[in-house]
């Protein structure tokens, strides 16, 4: 039964991102979804026109400023660098608890941001900072600061923000095109993909997690990245970014009783 259920995934990733470390929505006008990716149950998350779906981490509507919806983009803007002043973090209006989250993002020199899951404003206050969640960093590792912070690289591009870093061995990372971030979560598994190449893998709800926590700037936040469910994130953090072919792939909890197996 494990083979079975090893050979779908695999299936399913070559469908999503392509059979080469090419990002998938490149072949595609972006925001949409192909037939297969439909009756695969892919579901966009942004039109590529509006807000739709999406709302500040700090209230019901989405911000009036910071961001833009533009040429199928939804764009932060930049401000010097500081986090979280401007318009502040987007998350989705949905809380979502088993899936594949894809995400195709474009920087520009120096960049920071991010995206983030398992996000519960209710839980954690957000203050004047940026909403805590579990987070794929995005970053230019090259020419931002926060690349040399953290431990062993934790900080990096791909990375599971200060408690993991990222293995990009196997990627051809170009700063000046698009990627795809892909984070797949089935119960307390959790994997963190680039442009089709596996970054990294974790379990939540451990004792060596929980340890990775502890040692974290999350150690203060009870219960940090075990709930059960929480909103999607993407980051403002002072820089300029550019997201498109946000999309997510809701998993039944049957999926994570077979793969026990």
């Amino acid at each position: 039964m494990k083979k079975i259920i090893l050979a779908l995934a695999t299936i399913s990733i070559s469908l999503l991102c392509g059979a080469q470390s090419k990002p998938a929505a490149s072949a595609a006008k972006p925001n949409t979804l192909k037939a297969q990716q439909k009756a695969d149950g892919w579901k966009l998350l942004f039109d590529g026109k509006s807000s739709k779906g999406w709302r500040s981490a700090r209230g019901p509507k989405f911000p009036k400023e910071g961001w833009s919806i533009k040429d199928g983009m939804l764009c932060v803007f930049g401000n010097d660098g500081a986090e979280s002043v401007h318009g502040g973090d987007i998350i989705t209006v949905n809380q979502y608890e088993n899936f594949w989250l894809s995400v195709d993002f474009k920087l520009t020199p120096g960049a920071n941001s991010g995206i983030k899951y398992f996000v519960r404003p209710d839980l954690y206050e957000v203050g004047d900072a940026s909403a805590i969640g579990c987070e794929f960093q995005i970053l230019d590792d090259e020419l931002h600061p926060d690349a040399k912070l953290g431990i062993e690289g934790n900080r990096t591009l791909g990375s599971l923000y200060d408690l993991i870093r990222a293995d990009k061995s196997g990627v051809n990372f170009d700063k000046e095109e698009w990627h795809t971030a892909w984070v797949k979560v089935e119960g307390n598994h959790v994997e963190h993909w680039l442009d089709g190449v596996k970054l990294l893998e974790y379990e939540r709800n451990t004792q060596e997690f929980n340890a990775l926590v502890a040692c974290s700037k999350y150690k203060g936040w009870k219960n940090f990245g075990n709930h059960t469910k929480g909103h999607i994130l993407l980051q403002e953090h002072g820089d300029e970014v550019f997201y498109r072919n946000v999309m997510i792939k809701e998993l039944p909890s049957t999926v994570f009783a077979l793969r026990q197996i």
